[in-house]
């Protein structure tokens, strides 16, 4: 009888440990996050485009809970950090786009860090753009597996798998798989969506969390025939004749590209429908987060519903983008959310969600998005949200904004400039940024800019803004290493002149290395190559014409944190390498 009874409450306890187990892992959704690069808030047949088609995006719209004053960063690497952190880009040591300035410190904790405690597998399918070397890269911040292409972009000075195929680099790409060069045919963006697909049908029976992050519609501007062929005879400024909003004059390169990107855009759309069917296949739509956005404004001239700027500014058509969530088991649909909100609340949201706890060793800027999505009532009349845009380094009120409430303060001035040099907008009354109104509000525009001067003194002095993320070389997890020319630092505007003087910032491990240095152009001879890390100097003939890669072999190093400079001289002229690429010896 003891054993009868034994057995069952045995049983009993099974079951209920089955059934809780069940319960735990209905309480952790799936997470994917698609983000599309230079895709504008005009981009999409939602937002009032007649020309563009995005039937899948448009009905997963009608699906979602939308917010509808959603911002990010002007520009690519400081929303995609912020989106990964929930902090802004400066606190983690991202300040640029390249410069050196798109490598995040490797002391940040992203989103996928926090799903790994809780057993999530994680992966990233596209863009990374916050470090290419270790310990940036997106296997060293908590992704079990990684795709991406590297650099800003496909086809730019960066990306060394790419750079070179030029006007056909988005298509037959050599990617970089876990770290390792992997050659694919096809059109970047289906690759990208097809792997992700992979990925979520390898681990759809555990919590998983994908990050789809096209290239796309970034330039360069390339796109299977069959996408553009819908878009070859259409005029992308027509439909708007009798519309009382501001346009922006559209010349007839501006046509052809938006052609170009109306055509990439469709092809998103088709691949975020395979990327849904496969979900219902797998039966795991209900429990799945979705949350769809883009990084910025659009880069060239065309429909953004209105509002003024582009990719690159502060302006509402700079940094206002569509934001869709949706999470059929425990959100409603078709929802507007008119409170403004940000990249910097996408950590916390997914955190609450996930059940996993916040980092509580730093700041965290953004806020769970939870409360509103559920109705409940929340007072962020307080809330305020800085944004910037400059090469290298933040410029005090130069593309620098302040929005609180409804009003939003624009700073396009000089460091000292008085407050009637500033713009004020009431974003309530006018969307569009037309009417400045700091004259006659002088007050509030005084006081919005002491928010924005307390903001901008927090932020400037941030540890991993002041102390640059090195780059660390050799290291057993990333040997060789290839510095490319995105994070390489040095002039202003540094990307593939010849002429420039550039360095890395880097922690060289003791040993002894082999190092080549890869240029653009062949080399005129009986130049000198030289290679300076501090105090170490090295230096090397070459009386071979033509060579585009010289090598040095076995140079020794100590430890040492240092800016690496290599250059080839001659005829009074330094050039700099494409890329360098050092192997540790010993």
């Amino acid at each position: 009888m003891r054993i009868i009874i034994s057995f069952i409450v045995l049983a009993f306890c099974l079951s209920l440990y089955s059934a809780t187990g069940f319960a735990q892992g209905k309480s952790q959704p799936n997470v994917i996050i698609i983000i599309t690069d230079d895709q504008g808030y005009g981009d999409f047949g939602i937002t009032g485009n007649p020309h563009v088609k995005t039937p899948v995006i448009d009905r997963f719209a009608t699906e979602s809970i939308r917010f509808n004053n959603f911002y990010v960063s002007p520009v690519c690497a400081p929303t995609r950090s912020s989106l990964m952190t929930g902090r802004y880009s400066l606190r983690t040591g991202v300040r640029d786009t390249y410069n050196g300035g798109a490598i995040m410190a490797s002391s940040e904790v992203t989103i996928a860090e926090l799903l790994k405690r809780a057993n999530y597998k994680t992966g990233i399918f596209g863009k990374w753009h916050l470090g290419d070397n270790y310990p940036s890269r997106p296997s060293d911040q908590g992704f079990d597996e990684s795709l991406i292409h590297l650099s800003g972009g496909m086809g730019q000075v960066g990306d060394i798998t790419t750079y070179f195929k030029r006007d056909s680099s988005y298509f037959d790409p050599v990617l970089w798989h876990n770290n390792k060069r992997e050659a694919y045919q096809g059109y970047c963006s289906d690759i990208f969506t097809d792997q992700a697909i992979n990925f979520i049908s390898k681990n759809s029976e555990s919590p998983f969390f994908c990050y789809l992050s096209f290239n796309a519609p970034h330039t360069p501007l390339q796109v299977p025939e069959k996408y553009y062929s819908q878009y070859k005879d259409i005029d992308p400024a027509s439909g708007f004749k009798d519309d009382k909003r501001p346009f922006l004059k559209m010349t007839e390169k501006d046509k052809e590209d938006a052609r170009k990107v109306y055509a990439m855009v469709t092809n998103i759309d088709d691949n975020i429908g395979k990327l849904l069917k496969r979900l219902d296949e797998l039966k795991i739509t209900e429990n799945t987060l979705i949350i769809f956005m883009t990084d910025n404004g659009p880069q060239q001239t065309r429909y953004v519903a209105g509002m003024r700027g582009l990719k690159g500014n502060v302006y509402q058509g700079g940094v206002r983008v569509p934001f869709y969530v949706r999470y059929p088991s425990s959100f409603g649909k078709n929802k507007d959310i008119e409170t403004m909100a940000a990249h910097l609340d996408i950590l916390p949201t997914v955190a609450e969600l996930c059940h996993v706890d916040l980092p509580n060793d730093r700041i965290i800027d953004g806020k769970s998005l939870i409360p509103l999505i559920k109705g409940k009532q929340v007072d962020w009349a307080n809330r305020s949200l800085f944004t910037y845009w400059t090469r290298r380094y933040p410029e005090l009120y130069s593309k620098m904004s302040v929005h609180k409430g409804n009003y939003k303060l624009v700073g396009n001035t000089d460091y000292n400039a008085k407050i009637e040099d500033f713009e004020l907008y009431d974003l309530n009354k006018d969307s569009y940024e037309q009417n400045n109104i700091v004259l006659k509000n002088k007050a509030l525009a005084n006081t919005l800019k002491q928010e924005l001067d307390r903001t901008f003194n927090d932020l400037i002095s941030s540890e991993n803004l002041i102390n640059q993320p090195p780059i660390i070389v050799g290291s057993k997890f990333e040997n060789p290493i290839i510095l490319n020319r995105n994070d390489a630092g040095g002039e202003r505007g540094i990307w593939d002149q010849e002429e420039v003087n550039g360095n890395w910032k880097v922690k060289i491990q003791k040993g002894h290395y082999n190092i080549k240095f890869k240029f653009l152009k062949p080399l005129k001879a009986n130049g000198r190559m030289y290679l300076e890390a501090s105090t170490i100097v090295r230096q090397i003939q070459n009386k071979t014409e033509g060579k585009d890669i010289i090598e040095m072999k076995n140079v020794y190093f100590p430890d040492m944190d240092c800016e690496l400079r290599p250059y080839y001289s001659f005829d009074s002229k330094n050039i700099f390498p494409f890329w360098v690429e050092m192997e540790r010896i010993d």
